[in-house]
């Protein structure tokens, strides 16, 4: 899929309903997440999600396959700012090689944040700067493999009482699942 493929779906059609129903028991804390689509320079390969893998040592998700993200510091000016600010922290991309796109709608996760998901295009592939406190590994899949494929996956979990659906997509040797899996699912959704 091209950036204005991926810009006249994502701009001309309504959100669809999302697979993620885990609701939160306690006060939540704000985060955003860069859902970074990158361009591809090599002809025909259309857009890429750029995703990270965290380190191994994190509090939260360690070792989990997600977006460059984090929470809402009281110098943010908006959610845009919280992801994007989060995005140089952790990765090195410089929000000048961004163009914001839109937004999903904001979830809620069993660690206690309300996450919204900021979707941007990357013009080109970066030379990025990994904060390896935060980030293990950076990669990018094609969004193409996201479109197509009908390796997904959910089960559902008790916690606290309520059933919640976690959801599961597997890539090469990543097991992405959880809010990122279901992100991309939503996302996906939205533009089929």
């Amino acid at each position: 899929m091209t950036k204005d493929e991926f810009l006249l779906r994502f701009n001309l059609l309504q959100l669809a309903e999302s697979g993620h129903n885990y609701q939160h028991p306690s006060p939540l804390k704000s985060a955003a997440v860069l859902i970074a689509l990158v361009e591809s320079e090599v002809e025909g390969e259309g857009l890429q999600v750029l995703l990270t893998k965290r380190a191994s040592h994190l509090k939260h998700h360690p070792s989990q396959v997600s977006f460059p993200g984090g929470k809402v510091e009281q110098e943010d000016k908006s959610i845009i700012d919280t992801a994007l600010r989060e995005a140089f922290e952790e990765i090195g991309l410089s929000a000048d090689a961004v163009t914001v796109a839109g937004q999903l709608p904001a979830y809620e996760t069993i660690s206690g944040f309300h996450v919204t998901p900021v979707i941007a295009i990357v013009a080109h592939s970066q030379e990025y700067i990994m904060d390896k406190n935060e980030v293990a590994e950076i990669f990018q899949v094609p969004l193409q493999f996201f479109l197509t494929t009908d390796d997904h996956h959910v089960f559902v979990a008790n916690k606290n009482g309520k059933q919640h659906n976690v959801h599961f997509l597997p890539y090469k040797h990543y097991n992405i699942w959880g809010a990122t899996a279901v992100m991309l699912k939503d996302l996906v959704s939205h533009l089929n």
